[in-house]
This record gives C-alpha cells, structure tokens and sequence, in this order.
C-alpha cells in the first residue's frame, strides 16, 4: 500500500475546498495525529494508520490496528471518514479482528445395538 489516492474535492456552493489525498500514515504524521486526537476529544491511534489530508493538513485519520477513526470536528469529514473505511475494510490486523468462537464438538456416542 505505497501508492496513495487523490481526490478532487468541491463544496455543495461549488467553490473548491482542495485536493484530498488518502495515504498511508507516517511517522513524520505523530505529532499531526496527536493534535488531531485532542481536537477529537479521543486518545492518539495505535499501530498503522491511513490518513486523509486536504492541502497537506490532516482532517481524518483510521487505525488499520483497530479500526478507530480521529477527525478534525471543525471541518466537515463525515465522507471523508466513510471514505477511509471504505477504503481500509478488511485491512485491520488479525489481532484487532474479532475471534469467532469454535463450538466444542459433541462427545462422540457409541454405537451400540439397540436390544427391542
């Protein structure tokens, strides 16, 4: 997952917001991502992490560990949130996956003749 996406973005009024480029996170993203999470009023992601920028500012961001999502709440990001799970479903890691559980099997019955 090296590539990222890019998408022109427009408001409802047709004036241009920017360009939204999804990405994989970076450890360069830290500190952005531990703004973003206070500005969320949640604690920073975990693990790896897809971002969503819009002119290099940082507007949402999803844990591929867990699949929780920070997002700036003074810019409008529900599409933009949609967007990224969306685009990371089926990519969390297999230990934020939840488990089915295996029923145990039953005990094996004899097999016995039936006396009549």
């Amino acid at each position: 997952m090296n590539r990222s996406l890019t998408y022109a973005t427009t408001s409802r009024d047709g004036t241009g917001e920017g360009n939204l480029v999804v990405r994989r996170g970076l450890h360069a993203d830290h500190d952005a991502l531990a703004i973003l999470a206070a500005l969320d009023s949640s604690r920073p992601l975990t693990g790896r992490t897809v971002v969503a920028d819009v002119d290099g500012y940082l507007v949402a961001a999803i844990s591929l560990h867990d699949g929780r999502v920070v997002a700036d709440p003074f810019v409008p990001t529900a599409d933009i949130v949609e967007m990224l799970r969306v685009h990371t479903a089926g990519g969390r890691s297999s230990v934020a996956r939840p488990r089915r559980g295996f029923l145990p099997l039953p005990a094996p019955r004899r097999l016995t003749p039936r006396l009549v």
